[in-house]
């Protein structure tokens, strides 16, 4: 059996991953981290370890807000169909929370005011005057995430108002540079608010020496956060103006706890929800505050600051327990470039199992085999993921175990034979591996694992092959007998080992040995004979992959409704107008077009028409006046006729008949006008055709009253 890892049995082991945000669908950069924990936490269960592993939705803050009234529903609306949605995907996956729980929710209300409460009364809260960020359109301070612009450390572009994607660097929204409104795209003013602030800067002498008694901390994570304590620690702002969706400050009328004050203690309301139904006790009582209890996070290691430096010392100042390891992983790329809407490559749980047909196994196999204990990217290559899956898991490991258990169905009745000295002898050369899969899972190197479980999946093949039990079973039936009752225990201990990774798989061989109860697997397994005399008979579970994932081109261009507010001739060019059309749903956002459609089109004709527009088309000047986008119209060489959308809103996206519009809508690409030409939209049957999926809005299919084939731009 492996032996035993880490401290001792009596101690209680809390495992969390990072909670994932209620506005939008679990995709395959989020489940890195959650089967990743997943994996640790089955194996610790497998050790014999008492751990719990539970998450939740993280439901604050504006965008919450925003989303909810931009759909004219509830927020708690909102993040109950998220809420749903996010189960089942982990689900699908085979990700297995003990509790998984919300940040809206009352135990998390109580542990907030909580948190505050006694910060405040050590005098670690203070009330200070901010300049914040506001935009006067829409009549609102902006967070950190809703004020966009360049970073005031590096330069880089695009950057939210709160960290830098690129370098890494923390700031205020204020500090931007060139910032803008990422609600409407204006400019922002400067405008004064009384915030509440966590006094941080008083910590770093405290967070140094947790980090120092804290070995397990990933070497590139430590230099990033004692770089920070060494720079000097800010001061943390923990409060946000209203409008908001979050717990108001106790006290306040119209102020509420910074999402990231809320978030991690969701963690502890998690908790609390799983001690209250289990145990009977509270979070404190079992975890939180108990010394034989370890706390062990998962993040990405975009939230790194935030979990190495805001929560220990909140966690320390509360009297709570700090978290005796962090495990931190890099992001997901996906055939060598970062996830993104306008590339094409974003895909959500539901996309890898409706796309691609796979086994939610694969991916688990997949990432664990490229998991380690390293902050560095993990890239989902298509090609290696049918090689590594076809080769190493079919082939290999599912190629083993069904060869074996078939012989054994087909030859023995499916029974087990008693063992001799020399297939025991055999059998218990492969425990120092056994010892060594379990060493790397403790370490969260799981590569590794997965390394070493197909070499003894290969040991089992080449003792297989090598003792041809096709042939000793016509000289010597009993020593087959025995040998492929080796091979068959290797089985089992195979599947044993890799149930972390294999969950589901593992599980319906472990059945043909007679094991009905999962919640109580062990270790302690290994190495023992089979306790079942007949195994019932085996059957082909895992196909291996014919073709690769395709991932199908995003339209390119961000297409909407707009309505022309205005229209003038312009005044240097007999065929231009100079329109302006509104294409803001709900609020205005008024952009210029510069169009040639004087020759075909009366004033009047036009203002007030609902058109198309091509949104993201770069910017050009024509004849001094600048184009900010392009309406779509018609032209069969004699006619030109303007795209009118009849049952369709300002604002509506229109897209081609099939494809996602969330992901169209997620492109922040200009669109130059050559490669707009190359998608060739044109006519047919008096719709605009993008190849045979016609041009529609959520309402309708877009009409157009011209003739079949002619040009659409």
């Amino acid at each position: 059996m492996v032996k035993e890892s880490g401290a001792s049995r009596k101690e209680k082991i809390l495992v969390t991953a990072g909670l994932p945000y209620a506005n939008g669908p679990i995709h395959l950069g989020h489940l890195v981290e959650y089967i990743q924990a997943d994996i640790f936490v089955r194996f610790l269960r497998l050790s014999g370890k008492d751990v719990i592993y539970v998450c939740g939705d993280d439901t604050h803050g504006t965008p919450i807000e925003l989303a909810a009234a931009k759909e004219k529903i509830a927020p708690e609306e909102l993040i109950k169909r998220y809420y749903d949605e996010h189960t089942a995907d982990f689900a699908s996956f085979f990700v297995n929370f003990d509790v998984y729980h919300s940040t809206n929710s009352p135990e998390n209300r109580f542990y907030s005011d909580l948190f505050f409460n006694r910060l405040n009364e050590k005098g670690l809260i203070q009330q200070r005057l901010v300049e914040l960020t506001y935009c006067e359109n829409d009549k609102r301070y902006l967070p950190d995430r809703y004020v966009k612009g360049k970073c005031p450390k590096c330069g880089a572009e695009d950057q939210y108002g709160d960290q830098c994607e690129k370098c890494n660097a923390t700031y205020q929204p204020v500090e931007l540079i060139e910032p803008r409104c990422a609600i409407c795209g204006l400019a922002p003013v400067r405008k004064q608010s009384l915030h509440y602030f966590f006094k941080l800067s008083s910590f770093s002498q405290q967070l140094q020496e947790w980090l120092d008694g804290n070995k397990g901390i990933q070497s590139d994570v430590r230099h990033f956060v004692e770089g920070w304590i060494k720079s000097g620690l800010q001061d943390w702002d923990i409060s946000r103006d209203g409008p908001y969706f979050g717990f108001k400050i106790p006290g306040e009328l119209n102020k509420y706890y910074y999402v990231w004050l809320d978030a991690p203690i969701g963690y502890i309301a998690a908790t609390e929800k799983y001690c209250k139904d289990k145990l009977g006790k509270t979070a404190l009582e079992a975890y939180w505050q108990n010394p034989d209890a370890r706390i062990i996070h998962f993040i990405g290691k975009d939230i790194i600051y935030f979990h190495l430096l805001f929560w220990p010392a909140m966690l320390a100042a509360a009297g709570f327990s700090l978290p005796s390891d962090i495990a931190v992983h890099g992001h997901l790329t996906v055939n060598g470039e970062k996830m993104s809407k306008s590339r094409g490559n974003f895909l959500t749980a539901k996309d890898y199992l409706a796309v691609s047909g796979h086994e939610p196994e694969f991916l688990r196999f997949y990432y664990a085999s490229h998991l380690t204990k390293s902050v560095s990217d993990i890239n989902l290559d298509f090609n290696d993921f049918k090689e590594k899956t076809n080769n190493d898991l079919v082939n290999n490991l599912a190629n083993f175990v069904h060869r074996t258990l078939v012989f054994l169905n087909n030859n023995f009745d499916s029974k087990l034979e008693p063992l001799g000295t020399d297939e025991k002898l055999f059998l218990q050369q492969l425990q120092p591996k056994y010892d060594s899969i379990a060493g790397h899972y403790l370490e969260y190197s799981f590569k590794d694992a997965v390394r070493e479980l197909l070499e003894l999946s290969s040991i089992g093949n080449r003792y297989f092959q090598e003792n041809q039990p096709w042939q000793l079973i016509k000289t010597d039936k009993k020593k087959c007998h025995r040998v492929v009752s080796v091979a068959a225990q290797i089985v089992r201990d195979l599947m044993l080992l890799a149930f972390p990774i294999l969950p589901k798989y593992s599980e319906k061989i472990l059945r043909l040995f007679g094991y009905e109860n999962f919640e109580h697997l062990s270790f302690a397994d290994l190495g023992r004979f089979p306790s079942a005399k007949k195994l019932y008979p085996a059957r082909i579970v895992f196909a291996p992959i014919e073709e690769t994932i395709a991932l199908a081109p995003v339209f390119p261009a961000v297409l909407k409704v707009g309505v022309i507010g205005e229209i003038a001739e312009h005044p240097d060019a007999d065929k231009l107008y100079v329109l302006k059309v509104d294409i803001g749903k709900g609020k205005p956002k008024v952009i210029q077009l510069v169009a040639g459609l004087r020759p075909y089109y009366k004033k009047d004709e036009l203002l007030g028409k609902k058109v198309v527009v091509v949104s993201n088309l770069k910017h050009a000047k024509l004849r001094g006046y600048e184009s900010q986008g392009m309406l779509l119209a018609a032209d069969d060489g004699s006619r030109v006729t303007v795209v009118f959308p009849q049952g369709s809103e300002p604002g509506d996206l229109v897209f081609p008949e099939g494809s996602d519009p969330e992901k169209i809508a997620g492109n922040r690409k200009q669109l130059a006008i050559d490669e707009f030409y190359r998608l060739n939209l044109r006519v047919k049957d008096e719709k605009v055709m993008y190849g045979a999926k016609p041009l529609k809005t959520s309402k309708e299919i877009i009409p157009v009253d011209a003739a079949d084939d002619a040009v659409v731009r």
